[in-house]
Parts: C-alpha cells; structure tokens; sequence
C-alpha cells in the first residue's frame, strides 16, 4: 500500500472511530445522514470481505503440494490441474485434440458430442487448484481416452525396482468403468500395464510394479499414461485431482 493511501485510510478510520462516538449525541438528521453513509460505506466493505474469504479459500494457483509415499524420488501434478490455460475448453472435441500442452483426447466417434474444460476447483477437499470435466452425449465410437505425456524427469533414472503410483479424485453423474494404462517406450517396444481405478473406493489410486515387465532399463525413451473411459455415452465426468509419484520398492 502506497504511504498517501495509507494515510488517507487511517484518516477515514479516524473520522468513523469519532462518528461512532458521537452518534448517541446526534441529532436525529445528522444521524440519518450517517447511517445512509456508513451502509454505503458497508455494503463495499462486505463485498470486499466475501471475495477476499472465498478466493483465499480457494487451492493455491500453482500448488503441487499433495502427499507421497515415503520414499518417492519423483512426483508430478499434471499443468492442466495446477495452472489456468490460456484456453480452458472445447467442444465437439476432435480425435487428438490438445487442451493445454500435456492432454490429449482420443475416440473414433463419426460426430463428436465431446467437451472438454478447465474448471476452478472450490471444494474444501480439494488440493488441485483446477479440474478436468469432459462431457459426453451421444456416442457412437468404439473407444475413448485421455493421454497424458509424462516429463522427461518421470523416465529419468527409470527401473525394473520402481513403482509408479496414481492418484485421482473423480466424480461422476453415473457409474462408469474406468482404466489406466502405463505405457513406457523402450527401443522399438512399448511396455504397457492395465489397472481399473477403484472408483466405488474412498481413495482411488492404482500403482504400477514394474518388477512384472519386461522393461529394458537402458534404452527408456518417454512415458505417458491413457485415461480409458467405457461407455460413456450421456455421462459427466469431473476429474477433480490427478497426480503421479515414483519410487523405489523397498526391499525384502
């Protein structure tokens, strides 16, 4: 604040800490005039209070806060849920559509009744200051998905004795079946491992042991993971949080 706003505002404190005071002395005229003044005065006031409570209560724009497992050595909260887009949405959402620089969507749908937007998460269970919801009416493809690219960093250093672990916080208008799939790219293959989120679950999150693949450690090229939904024909879809971690198995 600047030194004359300061000033300025001190002097109005001073001058209602006084008409305060006074009021039980005044006359009735000088009264009404105040009390017209201070509700004015009031109303602004109030309005200033509430947005300040309600965006203060809100996740921090930027937080990648969210817990670990002991032990983790990398983890990562997607931009889309961390950071507002310069475009938040979509609709009639193309096959290989981006929204952002990290989410892709996938179908084969003839005519698409997708959507897709950024939202302002404001749940007082929330971390993620932003969520995904995808819309979908009528539906008259095969297969739909979301991909996500992971960053150079969750391949770095890469091995056979690390877990990757999944977190989400999805709500739903109706049950549907969701499923992620890893896939790592090694040389000229591609690893792949299948987990169904436990959505009738408190806490959904899948984990994925790579001691059960066939991954070749030095030749690890990039990674990225497939949001799978099926039949989601008529349905909304709010994905409220998405986070990834890695680490170390412990040792037995």
């Amino acid at each position: 604040m600047k030194f004359l706003d300061l000033v300025v505002q001190r002097q109005g404190l001073r001058k209602w800490s006084q008409a305060a005071r006074n009021a039980p002395m005044m006359s009735l005229a000088n009264l009404r005039r105040e009390r017209a003044r201070a509700r004015k005065l009031m109303y602004s006031l109030n309005e200033v209070i509430s947005t300040a409570d309600n965006r203060l209560a809100l996740p921090m724009i930027g937080s990648n806060a969210f817990p670990k497992p002991h032990g983790t050595d990398w983890s990562w909260r997607p931009e889309l849920w961390r950071e507002p887009l310069p475009a938040p949405g979509m609709a009639s959402v193309k096959s290989k559509s981006m929204l952002g620089r990290e989410v892709t969507l996938f179908h084969d749908c003839a005519h698409s009744e997708l959507s897709l937007r950024q939202l302002r998460n404001s749940r007082e269970a929330d971390l993620a200051p932003y969520g995904l919801r995808m819309d979908v009416f009528a539906f008259d493809g095969s297969f739909l998905s979301v991909v996500l690219d992971f960053p150079q960093e969750a391949v770095n250093g890469l091995t056979r004795k690390h877990l990757l672990r999944m977190d989400t916080i999805v709500e739903m208008e109706k049950p549907l079946e969701i499923f992620a799939r890893l896939n790592i790219k090694h040389g000229p293959n591609t690893e792949q491992i299948v987990r169904e989120l436990p959505l009738h679950e408190d806490e959904i999150m899948v984990e994925f042991d790579l001691a059960y693949s066939n991954l070749n450690e030095k030749r690890v090229e990039r990674a990225w993971i497939d949001l799978i939904f099926e039949n989601p024909q008529m349905s909304q879809v709010v994905l409220h949080d998405l986070t990834f971690s890695r680490r170390p198995r412990a040792e037995l």
